[in-house]
């Protein structure tokens, strides 16, 4: 029972719990297969060991039994023979047996719930192995993706940060065309007022300002008798 209470940790193995304590399962996948397959390989020999156990408590057990019955045969044929005491002789060697023979019972039946145990445990490896190989790319493969979903995400919160600085510089402008309207209306306030009567006389101060042109012309044409 100590080979299998060693193993013991092997046989309630569990493919997901292994990946579940890995931080990195694209990394760790390999490990995992590893440690299983030398996990195997100590199962296999514990298993070749219990086996053989099996084995030679079965020859025992075959051979006392084989004993017993030789014995049993040889009483039949003695009281065939009419001796009576020879058989009783023989029966009493078989029955000598009897003990050994519930020994060698027991240690076979042991033996043999021992092997098949770890046949079972080397089975459920072996298997967790080809699972584990089966699904191993499509881990990778998920492992792959979620790291490029990362990347992105942290590339989506760059160009955030981006369009909130864009959105800052948006407001400044804003700002600053206000800053610059209140500027020009201060300047516009501060201006020196014009008189409405100055402007008026402006009007009329360029009246007449052509008569020397009329002259001009009108002199013009009495030279030339028009």
């Amino acid at each position: 029972m100590g080979i299998l209470q060693r193993f013991g940790d092997i046989m309630s193995a569990n493919i997901n719990a292994l990946l579940d304590k890995c931080e990195d399962p694209a990394k760790m996948v390999d490990q995992c297969l590893r440690d299983l397959e030398k996990d195997l390989g100590k199962v296999k020999a514990e298993t070749a060991s219990v086996m053989a156990e099996e084995t030679r408590a079965k020859r025992e057990l075959d051979e006392v039994n084989a004993e017993m019955k030789k014995y049993e045969d040889y009483a039949k044929k003695a009281l065939l023979a009419g001796n009576e005491e020879d058989a009783k002789k023989f029966l009493e060697k078989k029955n000598s047996l009897a003990t050994t023979q519930a020994s060698l019972q027991q240690t076979y039946d042991i033996a043999s719930a021992n092997a098949t145990k770890m046949r079972q445990m080397h089975d459920k490896i072996s298997k967790d192995i080809v699972d584990l190989n089966a699904r191993k790319d499509a881990i990778k493969a998920k492992v792959a993706v979620a790291k490029t979903q990362e990347k992105m995400n942290k590339m989506t919160s760059k160009i955030g940060s981006a369009t909130n600085s864009m959105n800052a510089f948006d407001r400044m402008e804003e700002k600053a065309n206000k800053m610059l309207d209140a500027a020009n209306a201060m300047a516009e306030l501060n201006a020196q007022p014009r008189d409405e009567v100055d402007d008026l006389a402006a009007k009329y101060d360029t009246v007449g300002t052509d008569s020397t042109v009329d002259d001009e012309l009108a002199a013009l044409k009495a030279q030339m008798g028009l």
